[in-house]
C-alpha cells in the first residue's frame, strides 16, 4: 500500500497535508487468450484513471494456460512484455521468454507462489459440466482472492456453490462478462434493482448466428455464411455450440439461475440452432416482413421457469428484427417495467475485457 501525499493552502495561509492511501493489488491471469490479454491491455491503457480516481495500483504476478504452464513472476510481469505476448509468433519470442517467470507444477503452488489478491479466469467453455474453471474458481475463493470469469460454466453448473463459498470467505465472485459481453445485466440487478421481480425475459445473446443469418439475408448460401463469419474471426473452427444454440442455451441458463434465481441447467433449455435454415427459406421471411433470429426465451411458471432457444422470425415492428450483425438485445419483464430492453451494437473484445474490468473495481471496492 503506497502513500501520496497532497499539499495546500487554506485562505489564511496555512498548509494542510492530505494523504491518500494507494491500493496495491495483485493479478492473477488463469488463460492468456484474446480475453485476458486484452484485459491487460485495458489496464494499462486506463492505469492512469485507476490510480487518481480510485486509488488502485496493479501488477501480473501469474499467467498460466495450455501452453505456457503456470508462471509466476511475485514482482509484477513488465506490461510491454505481456502485451507483446499478443503477437502470433510471441510464443517463441524474447517478449514470450522474459514474461515466463517461474514455472510451478499445479494450480494450486501457482496461486501459493502468485499470492493474487484477484484471478481473472477465462479458460474455454465446458458446456456439459463447467469444468476445469468450477475447480480452478473455487480454489481462488480458498485461497482467499477474488475470483472474476468470462466463463459461463461455473454460472451454470456451480452457481449456488461458489456465490456461498465466496460470502464466506468474504471475497467475491463476479461474472458480468458472461452475458453480452461488458454490458451490465448481473450488476444491474444486483446494485441498481433492488427487490425487483424478474417475470421472464427474451433476446437475442449469440453473435455469431445473427452473422450468419444476416450474411443469408444478403444473399449468401448458410455454408457460405459461416464461412465469412469464419474468416472474420467471429465464428469458431467449430461453430457447432452456436450453430446448434448451445451458446445461447447457456447464457439463458445463467440469467435464469442469477436473475430469476431458479436452478436451470442448459441441458433443460428447449434448444433449436439454426442448421436446418436454408438461404431461400432466410430470404423469403425477411422480404415477407418478418425476419428468422434466434430468440432466447424465458418465462416464469407456476413450476419454476420456462425456457427455450429457437429460429423465430420476428415482425419489422419488434425492435428485435431490426438486430443484425455481431449486435445484441434482451428485454425483461419485470413486476414494475413491464419492457425493459438493453441493447449492445457491434462489440468487440473490449467489451468483454470492460465487463472484467468493471467486476475488478467492484470487487475490490466491497
Amino acid at each position: 500500500m503506497s502513500l501520496y501525499a497532497h499539499s495546500g493552502t487554506w485562505p489564511s495561509g496555512s498548509y494542510i497535508l492530505a494523504v491518500t492511501l494507494m491500493k496495491s493489488f495483485a493479478i492473477g491471469l488463469l488463460g492468456f487468450g484474446n480475453v485476458n490479454q486484452t484485459l491487460v491491455e485495458l489496464l494499462q491503457r486506463k492505469d492512469t484513471d485507476l490510480r487518481e480516481r480510485y486509488r488502485i495500483e496493479w501488477r501480473v504476478t501469474g499467467v498460466a494456460s495450455r501452453r505456457i504452464g503456470w508462471q509466476v513472476n511475485a514482482a509484477g510481469y513488465d506490461v510491454v512484455d505481456l502485451l507483446r505476448a499478443r503477437s502470433s509468433d510471441a510464443f517463441a519470442s524474447d517478449a514470450f521468454a522474459r514474461m515466463r517467470g517461474q514455472e510451478h507444477p499445479t494450480y494450486n503452488a501457482w496461486l501459493d507462489a502468485a499470492q493474487p489478491d484477484v484471478v481473472f479466469e477465462a479458460t474455454s467453455l465446458n458446456v456439459e459440466t463447467g469444468q476445469p474453471a468450477i475447480d480452478h474458481i473455487r480454489a481462488v475463493l480458498e485461497h482467499g482472492a477474488h475470483a472474476i470469469t468470462a466463463n459461463k460454466g461455473p454460472v451454470v453448473h456451480a452457481y449456488e456453490e461458489l456465490r456461498e463459498l465466496a460470502a464466506r470467505r468474504g471475497k467475491q465472485f463476479l461474472f458480468e462478462s458472461t452475458v453480452m459481453d461488458g454490458i451490465p445485466i448481473f450488476s444491474l440487478f444486483r446494485n441498481t434493482l433492488p427487490a425487483i421481480d424478474v417475470k421472464g425475459f427474451k433476446g437475442i445473446l449469440n453473435s455469431t448466428t445473427n452473422v450468419i443469418l444476416t450474411g443469408m439475408e444478403r444473399g449468401l448460401s448458410f455454408d457460405e455464411s459461416l464461412g465469412q463469419a469464419q474468416q472474420l474471426g467471429i465464428a469458431e473452427t467449430d461453430a457447432s455450440h452456436d450453430i446448434d444454440g448451445w451458446d445461447a442455451a447457456v447464457k439463458v441458463s445463467a440469467l435464469v439461475n442469477v436473475i430469476m434465481g431458479v436452478r436451470l441447467p442448459p441441458q433443460k433449455v428447449d434448444r433449436a440452432g439454426i442448421r436446418g435454415l436454408a438461404g431461400e427459406t432466410v430470404r423469403s421471411a425477411r422480404n415477407a416482413g418478418a425476419p428468422y433470429k434466434l430468440i432466447c426465451r424465458a418465462q416464469r411458471t407456476e413450476s419454476g421457469v420456462s425456457a427455450s432457444v429457437r429460429p423465430e422470425q420476428i415482425p419489422l415492428t419488434d425492435p428485435m428484427a431490426l438486430v443484425d450483425g455481431t449486435s445484441s438485445i434482451i428485454q425483461f419483464e419485470t413486476d414494475i417495467f413491464p419492457g425493459l430492453t438493453i441493447t449492445e451494437e457491434n462489440p468487440g473484445l473490449y467489451a468483454t475485457a470492460y465487463g472484467m474490468l468493471a467486476d475488478f473495481i467492484r470487487a475490490i471496492g466491497s
